[in-house]
């Protein structure tokens, strides 16, 4: 089977579009390794993601911003046990979406990926069997912004030179999709494989 969407190209975002959401099993790990309350340790681990995502701090640094809102303290291997953790909670797929990407390359569609993410991320995306499947792969800490700045999608644009209205983005999350429709980007706000299947197909030539 294929998909084909010629004179467009589709960016994906990998977080729980590509990948699923970590499993309860890997929250309860990382959250065990914090030795920290659920509440106050989400709070810090996601106000602090941003530095993380944009580049500007490192791993050491973002869970030393952690462990200060927290009020604790954790040694190196600690450190390293979380990301650790954390880092592997994310590498999941869900098999769907990449059975549509692999439809669509099969399709001669051009494809990318645009994600927040660290620079430890950037090359699992490119080495994984998947990679193979991407012209380009945009992590947002090689870049001049995050999503959902209008910054980020005009720069992916601009290197895979097109105009954004040659653009198809997915995304998980309805802020980054606006951002981008904004722009004139045609998006879809991903809910499910069933719906991107349906939304993939209707963009075929």
């Amino acid at each position: 089977m294929s998909i084909s969407i010629p004179n467009r190209i589709v960016v994906f975002d990998y977080g729980e579009v590509i990948s699923r959401s970590p499993s309860r099993e890997d929250t309860d790990l990382v959250l065990a390794i914090s030795g920290c309350d659920a509440e106050p340790f989400w709070a810090a681990y996601w106000a602090n993601r941003d530095g993380l995502d944009q580049g500007t701090i490192s791993i050491p640094e973002y869970w030393a911003r952690v462990a200060a809102d927290l009020g604790v303290t954790w040694r190196a291997s600690r450190v390293h046990e979380l990301w650790v953790a954390d880092f592997r909670s994310w590498w999941s797929i869900e098999p769907g979406t990449v059975d549509l990407i692999e439809e669509l390359h099969v399709g001669g569609t051009r494809l990318a990926i645009l994600s927040n993410a660290g620079f430890d991320f950037s090359s699992g995306f490119r080495r994984s069997p998947m990679g193979s499947f991407f012209e380009r792969i945009f992590v947002s800490a090689e870049m001049d912004a995050i999503k959902p700045d209008p910054a980020i999608y005009s720069e992916v644009a601009r290197e895979l030179g097109i105009q954004l209205s040659e653009m198809i983005f997915i995304d998980n999350k309805s802020i980054n999709t606006d951002a981008a429709a904004g722009l004139g980007v045609t998006t879809h706000h991903f809910t499910g494989v069933e719906h991107l299947d349906a939304f993939l197909r209707s963009l075929q030539a």
